[in-house]
């Protein structure tokens, strides 16, 4: 089920999207499109379909648990601050955080984006 908002300005549109495994997606359609969502399945194949996996701060792990989620991508100059997990660990992090992700497809130049930002889903 969708629900779209349009602002009449000629501004972005809103569409909330409501999916069978309970998550939900929202997108917002502007030049270059974010997208927000809770879906397990859609955040992990973006990752991957990006080369990017799951990983967690190392500095903010706290008694072996994750800390900061974040998505390490090939070639990241951070490499020495983030250290992978599973994903299996990051969705419980992420559920206990009660995290939705912010992302895009696409740059405004239409190149393949690697955005993405955790933020709380009352957000």
């Amino acid at each position: 089920m969708s629900i779209a908002e349009h602002a009449s300005d000629g501004g972005a549109i809103l569409i909330v999207n409501f999916m069978l495994e309970g998550a939900i997606t929202m997108t917002t359609r502007t030049r270059s499109e974010s997208k927000t969502t809770t879906s397990h399945n859609t955040i992990r194949k973006w990752a991957e379909e990006r080369g990017g996996k799951p990983a967690t701060v190392i500095e903010t792990e706290r008694k072996g648990e994750p800390g900061i989620l974040r998505i390490d991508f090939p070639d990241f100059s951070g490499e020495e601050t983030l250290e992978e997990i599973s994903w299996e660990d990051f969705f419980e992090k992420f559920e206990s955080s009660n995290l939705a992700m912010i992302y895009q497809a696409e740059t405004t130049d239409g190149e393949t984006s690697r955005f993405c930002k955790f933020v709380n889903r009352e957000t």
